[in-house]
């Protein structure tokens, strides 16, 4: 019960920081005249996105790589 309490404690915060800080980057994104803050804003959005995507494509390929060698030596 005690790990569900500090969970929830811990998610609750977390939330509550992306929360802020995308409105912080939209009231900056909206009060700017020029279009260059936004698509650097946009550009590191995909950069962060792209990153995890790409570490989990290579651990389930070296996963992949283990089973098929493992498979191919038990015939």
């Amino acid at each position: 019960m005690k790990q569900k309490a500090v969970f929830f404690f811990f998610s609750f915060f977390f939330i509550l920081k992306i929360n802020a800080q995308c409105a912080m980057c939209r009231a900056v994104l909206e009060s700017g005249e020029d279009q260059s803050a936004a698509e650097g804003i946009n550009d590191g959005i995909i950069f962060l996105m792209a990153i995890p995507y790409i570490l989990v494509a290579a651990i389930a390929y070296f996963i992949y790589l283990k089973y098929s060698k493992s498979k191919s030596l038990k015939k």
